[in-house]
């Protein structure tokens, strides 16, 4: 069975590709939390994501400094507890800007 397309227009293919890898970035981030040390094929299976994805994933997540390596595979550091409000603050922000555009859109 093939898997399900989503039907995207060019106006907002972008924002949607990027929605996409952020979403799969906080998957990553939330299955490392609750299973970790954790190294890139166990996400992999824990998520349904190919191995490539999450190590591009983990890959971002450690240069924006909410994970690290070590020796038993990623950990999270600190920094997280500060950055998922964030996240949910500059989210709460996008909806509210989305909800605009719809607006003027009648």
């Amino acid at each position: 069975m093939k898997p399900e397309r989503k039907e995207r227009i060019v106006l907002t293919n972008v924002i949607e590709t990027e929605l996409d890898i952020l979403r799969r970035h906080v998957l990553v981030l939330k299955t490392l939390k609750e299973n970790e040390p954790a190294g890139i094929i166990k996400l992999s299976e824990l998520t349904k994501h190919p191995q490539h994805m999450v190590r591009y994933s983990l890959r971002i997540l450690e240069q924006e400094g909410l994970i690290e390596p070590s020796p038993q595979g990623a950990v999270t550091t600190e920094s997280v507890n500060k950055a998922i409000p964030m996240l949910k603050a500059k989210l709460r922000e996008m909806n509210t800007t989305i909800n605009e555009i719809m607006s003027e859109l009648g």
